[in-house]
């Protein structure tokens, strides 16, 4: 099997990759080349997937069996991949979010059906309207998308914490270490599913 990662080097990305290059899969992370140290055996193209006419380039002649896009963020980013990658790939991954569900939850079982909506947080907004964007024209041009919603996963170099500092979950833990009080959500019952890198990457 062929596959393109964009990113892949990743807190949810790492794990997959390096798994899917120890199964023998010819993988190649298109990406700015920071940690493709972390994954020996994976195949490079070195771009900023937000410059698209390079990324065009930079793609041209070449096709997947899976293309799976682990940084985008908003509908234009991917509206860009569509066009980049139509015709390109016999399935296109989406890494969405479980924030993306309904808040606050009308029960605490989420599936597939359930709503995405959540009015709280930006970030899922934008993942909604990717969604939306994808499952248009997946079903309107046969552009082939799935689309997963992992839940707040943490691996290597993060922690599992529902709240982050500035800088990242590391502040929470300086702060512990400095005997100051930390911020939980609510009164510290709230419902958290946390899901480690590893676990996502079987889920493949």
């Amino acid at each position: 099997m062929k596959a393109l990662f964009i990113g892949g080097t990743g807190t949810i990305s790492l794990p997959i990759t390096r798994k899917l290059v120890a199964q023998g899969w010819d993988v190649t992370l298109l990406n700015r080349g920071n940690k493709n140290d972390l994954v020996p055996g994976a195949k490079t193209i070195l771009c900023d997937i937000n410059d698209e006419k390079a990324a065009a380039e930079a793609l041209k002649g070449l096709s997947f069996d899976v293309v799976a896009q682990f940084v985008a963020f908003t509908q234009e980013q991917v509206e860009r991949d569509i066009r980049l990658f139509t015709g390109k790939t016999r399935q296109y991954i989406f890494i969405s979010s479980a924030s993306a569900y309904i808040k606050p939850m009308r029960n605490h079982l989420i599936t597939e059906s359930s709503p995405l909506t959540n009015p709280y947080w930006q970030y899922s907004r934008n993942k909604i309207a990717c969604e939306q964007e994808l499952i248009y024209v997946r079903d309107r041009k046969n552009f082939p998308v799935t689309i997963v919603r992992p839940s707040h996963t943490y691996g290597l170099g993060s922690l599992p914490l529902s709240i982050h500092g500035h800088k990242g979950s590391w502040q929470i833990i300086q702060r512990v270490l400095n005997n100051k009080p930390v911020l939980i959500p609510g009164d510290g019952t709230s419902l958290w599913t946390i899901t480690h890198a590893r676990d996502v990457a079987a889920a493949t």
